[in-house]
């Protein structure tokens, strides 16, 4: 307890802030100047009125608990004051008992805190808006370390707050490191504001796409980072799965094209698509095979000699198929470079090789769902057969330059005029992709084999042969008709054809007329000793050798003048028994 002197008390009535005297009953017994000024009471009006008139918080009981109190230190609280227009406005009140003239009074300095109130009220709505936030907030200091993080914070990534700081920034931001983080925050100093992607890791450990706006701002003399960190994973999903759906469309995009362009070249193609014409009761047990195995998804191989119509016997099976609806793609596995015929079956990626700008759809993707025709597949180069193998075992393909396994769905007719049983023999061809492709053998007829189907082959390609040319060919003499059933055709349907086409164009009128230059070579009697393939083909090679000084592989050698692989040619040397001579050494 306090003796109130006068020059104290003088003091205290001169004091900014309200101060107030209250006796033991709680009336006031005095007020300052700035006490009327605040509550807006005269002194003589505050005489008149109780502690009760301007603390409507205080009850009887309270004011009687707290005199009988007599604290001897002052004590420090807060409270609600009323003003004399009614406004109530809070308080902060150090009250303190003393004595004047011996007597106890209860001496309150009030100061008016309604700016403080107001202050701590927004600090704490910033500070509760900042803690509720959707986006995840961190404080970073200049080092990246954690100075403070707000609750989303703290779900997202499934530290505790306590866990954060402990951490530098680096620890959920893998894909940066110190240089990087120095680089971002020299930036920030410069620019104040900056915005970019990156990503975080939880401590799970699962991968989180953010957009990340980061402030700098100072306080109480320190630098820091206010860096608000937006979750876009899911819109990063939606980006990633439209530009595959982009892509998916790309891709169909440039299968239509492909497509299109190749049917714009097939229709270029002189073909009998569809049409076999044939009377023979030999070739009708090709035709028989061809409805046998047409409805299947099985495997052909359709042998024979060049000009047999190979090309169309695969034709008919695709048309007689399920799978006529799409357009048959066919491949000469012979007119492609070796180089190219791998992007051409497989397609390629952008980037592959030089000159592959674009990505490629390939052959096989293009067929998909229908049926490929891979023609002269004994030229096919041994190292591709692997793939080939591989699209026949499990139906998938990997363009060149790609990683990613595309299933397909293709029906393969494969023809050859080769024997592939003497190719394996020589190593030129697999024996396991042979039996494959050998599901279903179907052989084609020589045209001297059915010679009965001459006349109306005749009387079809004058038709068709005639439209193209602008020709009408109605009478075919007996005698044309005879003298190419006596020849022996070795170019087959095809020589026909070709034979028939330049007949149209020299003939006059209606009638057709071969002219008297196709003079078919009657057969002689030869005294001379024949010789058999073998020794032909075994004078031949020696003859090259001895013209590349023996050299077999190489630039100018024996194999690329006979174009052959060096190890079919070594194949032939050994088996032939060609030694080199002492002469030639």
């Amino acid at each position: 307890m306090i003796e109130i002197t006068k020059m104290s008390y003088d003091a205290l009535h001169d004091l900014p802030v309200g101060v107030l005297w209250f006796d033991k009953t709680a009336r006031f017994f005095d007020v300052n100047k700035a006490a009327c000024k605040h509550w807006g009471y005269t002194r003589e009006e505050f005489l008149e009125m109780t502690v009760f008139d301007v603390n409507p918080h205080m009850k009887p009981e309270d004011w009687e608990k707290h005199w009988k109190s007599k604290q001897k230190d002052p004590s420090t609280f807060e409270g609600i004051h009323k003003r004399k227009n009614g406004e109530l406005f809070p308080v902060s009140i150090t009250d303190n008992f003393v004595t004047c003239d011996g007597e106890v009074y209860s001496c309150a300095i009030i100061t008016d805190i309604t700016d403080r109130k107001e202050a701590d009220r927004q600090a704490r709505l910033a500070d509760f808006t900042v803690q509720k936030a959707g986006d995840a907030i961190f404080w970073l200091c200049p080092k990246g370390y954690i100075k403070h993080v707000n609750d989303a914070a703290k779900l997202r990534y499934g530290y505790t707050e306590e866990e954060f700081y402990e951490m530098n920034i680096l620890k959920i931001s893998l894909d940066a490191d110190e240089e990087k983080f120095k680089d971002i925050w020299s930036k920030l100093e410069n620019e104040k504001q900056i915005q970019f992607e990156a990503y975080h890791y939880n401590k799970e450990g699962k991968k989180i796409a953010v957009e990340i706006s980061a402030h700098f701002i100072q306080f109480e003399s320190m630098d820091y980072a206010c860096t608000m960190i937006r979750d876009i994973t899911q819109r990063k999903n939606k980006e990633a799965a439209l530009r595959g759906a982009l892509m998916e469309i790309r891709e169909l995009k440039s299968k239509l094209e492909a497509e299109n362009n190749y049917l714009q070249e097939e229709i270029k193609v002189q073909n009998n698509f569809g049409e076999i014409v044939s009377t023979s009761k030999k070739f009708e047990k090709v035709l028989k095979q061809i409805e046998q195995v047409a409805n299947t998804s099985s495997t052909v191989l359709v042998t024979g000699e060049s000009g047999t119509g190979k090309e169309l016997i695969a034709r008919a099976i695709h048309q007689l198929s399920k799978r006529n609806v799409r357009t048959m793609i066919k491949v000469n596995c012979a007119a492609l470079p070796a180089n190219l015929i791998e992007s051409e079956l497989f397609g390629h990626e952008k980037g592959a090789f030089t000159g592959a700008l674009n990505r490629k759809v390939g052959k096989f993707e293009l067929a998909n769902g229908g049926t490929i025709f891979l023609d002269e597949i004994g030229e096919l180069p041994i190292e591709l057969q692997p793939k080939l193998l591989r699209v026949l075992q499990e139906g998938e393909i990997e363009r060149v330059g790609g990683t990613e396994l595309l299933k397909i769905d293709v029906r393969i007719i494969a023809a050859t005029n080769r024997k592939l049983t003497k190719e394996v023999e020589e190593g030129n061809f697999r024996e396991d992709l042979y039996y494959r492709l050998n599901v279903f053998p179907i052989h084609s007829l020589p045209l001297r084999d059915r010679k009965e189907d001459i006349p109306l082959l005749i009387r079809f390609f004058c038709e068709k042969l005639g439209n193209k040319l602008g020709r009408k060919i109605t009478n075919i003499p007996q005698k044309v008709i005879t003298t190419l059933m006596d020849y022996d055709f070795p170019g087959n349907i095809r020589e026909l054809e070709n034979l028939i086409e330049r007949g149209i164009i020299m003939s006059k009128g209606n009638k057709l007329n071969i002219g008297s230059w196709f003079k078919p070579n009657k057969k002689k009697k030869n005294t001379e000793k024949i010789l058999s393939l073998e020794e032909v083909q075994r004078n031949h090679i020696i003859e090259t050798l001895k013209h590349t000084n023996w050299k077999v592989s190489g630039k100018d050698g024996a194999a690329e003048l006979l174009q052959l692989r060096p190890t079919t040619l070594y194949s032939k040397i050994e088996r032939l028994e060609i030694v080199r001579s002492k002469e030639a050494m």
